[in-house]
């Protein structure tokens, strides 16, 4: 049997012997919870359903906007709020006198979760079909992960689209023509919507037009979103030029809203041209801004 070499021989007796080894390390501590998406209470406090126009209701909380329009063959229902609000949209629906059955259609401002949060939910409830554009249809999928701005932190649970449009496509439902025009900034798929109502039998235009901030955005030279100023600018144009006598907004109070007071929910009035006018300044301070830092 071959003689073993003096180092070898160490070597076997450090590798068998464990106590020999280094002293344990210290266990390290647990890692952090991951925090849930925090919101304001506003977002969560829910309303009564008030009258917009004599067929559009205002069905959502004292902070998010979702709006449900009742035609002769039914429902249509646009946005919705957070993922906790589908059992407050239903029963709001409810209290209209609109039967789960009778909800035809979703649409939506832009996939993130204080405003498509429960549209799966919702969907699943009534069968009705999503409406959204290609590029609202991924991000819906993926339940707002991988957002080009706020990465995973704000996720809902997923859906997909059961109708893509395109920018000006019209939906009719029960007499009822609901236009969408493509605004993106806000997220490359964000939509506005008009339709025409009536108020005590005279016409109304309505325009539900989608965020135009760009909360804690990096907006210059973003390299996953190269054109980001581009379209936010387009957007702006394009919402000033809407028909507009009634200006609702996904954020209730960026256009004059206070769902809380449900008597005069619509204090401060706002044009569409004047909303359009006062992004525009916001984006300009922003760029201002960013500049300044570098």
């Amino acid at each position: 049997m071959p003689r073993v070499s003096a180092v070898a021989s160490l070597l076997l007796i450090a590798i068998a012997s464990p106590a020999a080894a280094a002293p344990p390390r210290k266990a390290e501590p647990a890692l952090p919870q991951l925090k849930a998406y925090e919101t304001k209470e506003e977002w969560r406090q829910p309303v009564p359903p008030f009258r917009i126009g004599d067929h559009t209701w205002y069905v959502g909380t004292a902070g998010l906007s979702a709006l449900l329009v009742k035609t002769d063959a039914g429902a249509v229902l646009i946005d919705g709020g957070m993922p906790q609000a589908a059992d407050m949209i239903l029963a709001r629906m409810r209290e209209l006198g609109v039967a789960p059955s009778d909800l035809k259609y979703i649409l939506h401002s832009h996939a993130h979760a204080d405003h498509s949060g429960p549209l799966a939910a919702i969907q699943r409830a009534t069968g009705a079909r999503v409406v959204s554009n290609a590029e609202s249809d991924a991000l819906l999928a993926r339940g707002g992960s991988a957002d080009l701005h706020f990465g995973d932190e704000i996720q809902f649970p997923p859906l997909r689209a059961d109708r893509l449009v395109l920018d000006d496509e019209v939906l009719e439902l029960g007499g009822m023509r609901f236009t969408v025009h493509f605004t993106p900034g806000h997220t490359p798929g964000s939509m506005s919507w008009t339709w025409d109502d009536t108020r005590n039998r005279k016409p109304l235009r309505i325009a539900y037009v989608d965020s135009l901030s760009a909360p804690g955005y990096h907006l210059a030279s973003n390299p996953r979103y190269p054109h980001i100023v581009d379209d936010y600018r387009r957007s702006v144009d394009a919402v000033r030029a809407l028909p507009c006598d009634v200006l609702i907004t996904p954020h209730p109070d960026a256009s004059g809203w206070t769902p809380a007071n449900t008597s005069a929910p619509h204090p401060q009035p706002m044009t569409c041209a004047d909303y359009a006018t006062r992004a525009a300044a916001r984006l300009d301070e922003q760029l201002k801004a960013e500049e300044a830092k570098h």
